[in-house]
């Protein structure tokens, strides 16, 4: 679904603008774009449910390796010794 797009006028101070163009141009993205991420980013903080997403992404991130490397080398069968 396209989303409507709507103009906004913000009133910024000049040495503020021009740092924001270079910081733009550096970054090979329009100011519009980096606007909308900025505001994207500063509604979700407020939002608890992306703030949990958040947290729960770090937490992972965290986590020990168990030294598997990522491989699970058993069945569910071994892990739980249903086969006995």
């Amino acid at each position: 679904m396209k989303q409507r797009i709507q103009n906004v006028t913000l009133s910024l101070p000049e040495p503020l603008l021009r740092k924001f163009r270079v910081y733009a141009a550096e970054r090979n993205q329009s100011m519009t774009a980096l606007m909308a991420e900025a505001i994207r980013k500063l509604m979700d903080e407020d939002n608890p449910l992306e703030a949990a997403k958040r947290r729960l992404i770090k937490q992972i991130h965290n986590a020990p390796d168990w030294g598997t490397g990522g491989n699970i080398t058993w069945t569910r069968d071994q892990l739980y010794d249903r086969a006995k």
